[in-house]
């Protein structure tokens, strides 16, 4: 763990297992209540010095940082590979968006303006000014281990804040690294305090309910979510929640079913479908049904599952057993309810997988809402097709969820693609296109999906205090 500016390496730990092997590839220190305590501590003393230090020695610390995670890029993807299981390409692209949010907020440190406010009164003025809510507490998850460090940190220090982290009991090395990076970096100690536990939960009930931490910002499940904002709300902490998702891709019929069969396939199997804006309902017009499954069934039956370090692995492993348990009972839920199968649906245990999660990449057509799949979040290989008749049917139908993160669509018609845009209860939507995301883009969900935005210039508001002056002259 990283306190203060020390690390701290004496003390109880648990093991970290790659989940392509079963192997250990490591340990780390298990958080004492009062070691989480003595990294809060740390924070608090450093938000003095820190949240008054000028916005460009902010932002040069984040530049440096910027430049060493670049420098380790092949290092940090080749751990994060082992410890995370996603093959190394993905990885190293992960690497690449995990530094650009460093960078982009070392640019918006020096971007938070205030400003002034006429008055009624000659003798009076108003002033605005911008600043750190105070220390942050910051939960992330096992899916993109770092990257989502970074989209937290990155706002948090450029607004002057000062931070604990806690990252998912799977990855936790990942983290590690990160906060050796921002080490030589030259962050001064306190900071940003790291803490590793093997259960997240007393750390998680220390963060909400500890009254120096002003802001607790956390990515993963809804209902975990819930229960922290529940938590928090006694202090009235500032929270912000990126939570699950439940994606609908459509595709209409004037759309090249080809092109978007394609999209569907590298999106929906990203990081083995293990994020949250994967899409997990994919709503094919019936006009352009066929053609569209039988590109979709060639792709999927030729992802390679495999050890993310092997250069032909196309997938990697579920995170852990019970991801494997989940994702297979949804998939026999379907087939038992009267889904087509067309490829996969099974466990993969041939040559050597059985030593890891392995789950066949998976593709099903004729899901309707009777079954698991249509109404929970997969988190995993797994493409479900649904047939749709109409425009206003199928906008209905993909608004019919609590979740409201990400949505796509295919259309070739300007007037559809706007218009279905306006209408989907979502937050992020791709049109004809399958990565909106980016740091300089807020990242962030309605609904049950989240609170607040990450990214872009709306993700360092979220850090940040308005505080209003009134001058009587």
């Amino acid at each position: 763990m990283y306190v203060e500016g020390q690390w701290l390496t004496e003390g109880p730990s648990f093991e970290v297992f790659n989940p392509a092997t079963g192997e250990s590839i490591g340990s780390v220190l298990d958080a004492s209540p009062s070691q989480v305590q003595a990294a809060i501590d740390a924070a608090q003393r450093a938000l003095p010095a820190w949240s008054t230090a000028t916005a460009y020695e902010r932002s040069a610390v984040l530049y440096r940082a910027h430049q060493l995670m670049m420098e380790r890029q092949r290092s940090l993807a080749e751990l994060m590979t082992s410890e995370q299981g996603k093959p190394l390409k993905a990885a190293m692209n992960e690497v690449k968006y995990a530094a650009d949010f460093l960078l982009w907020f070392a640019e918006e440190a020096k971007r938070i303006y205030g400003e002034t406010i006429p008055s009624a009164r000659s003798d009076q003025r108003f002033l605005v000014l911008k600043q750190p809510v105070g220390v942050v507490a910051a939960i992330t998850p096992w899916n993109y281990p770092i990257s989502m460090l970074t989209r937290k940190l990155g706002p948090a220090l450029a607004a002057g804040c000062t931070a604990v982290l806690k990252p998912a009991e799977a990855t936790p090395l990942c983290a590690v690294a990160v906060f050796e990076i921002l080490h030589d970096a030259g962050l001064p100690p306190g900071v940003a305090n790291l803490v590793t536990a093997c259960d997240p939960k007393p750390v998680g009930e220390l963060f909400c309910t500890h009254p120096a931490i002003r802001k607790l910002t956390f990515t993963g499940s809804t209902a975990v979510g819930k229960h922290l904002a529940q938590a928090a709300a006694p202090q009235l902490k500032r929270v912000s929640m990126e939570l699950g998702g439940h994606a609908p891709f459509i595709v209409f019929d004037d759309a090249d079913p080809v092109h978007a069969a394609k999209g569907v396939s590298l999106v929906k199997f990203l990081n083995t479908g293990q994020a949250c804006i994967s899409p997990n309902r994919i709503f094919v017009q019936r006009g352009i049904l066929a053609p569209f499954l039988e590109t979709l069934e060639g792709r999927v039956a030729k992802l390679q599952a495999g050890d993310g370090m092997a250069p032909a692995t196309s997938i990697g492993p579920l995170i852990n057993e019970a991801a494997v348990a989940k994702v297979d009972r949804q998939v026999q839920d379907a087939i038992s309810k009267g889904a087509t199968l067309h490829t996969g649906g099974q466990r993969l245990v041939e040559n050597g997988l059985d030593r890891g999660c392995f789950y066949a990449a998976t593709l099903l057509s004729g899901v309707n809402p009777d079954m698991v799949i249509y109404r929970e979040e997969t988190f995993g290989p797994v493409a479900a097709v649904i047939p749709f008749d109409d425009e206003r049917d199928v906008v209905a139908m993909a608004n019919d969820t609590d979740y409201g993160l990400a949505a796509y669509i295919y259309t070739q018609n300007l007037s559809r693609a706007l218009r279905t845009f306006e209408q989907l209860d979502f937050g992020i939507i791709g049109i004809n296109d399958i990565n909106p995301t980016s740091a300089a883009a807020p990242f962030g969900g309605m609904k049950e999906s989240g609170l607040g935005r990450e990214g872009a210039r709306e993700g360092i508001e979220e850090y940040l205090e308005t505080k209003l002056g009134g001058l009587s002259i």
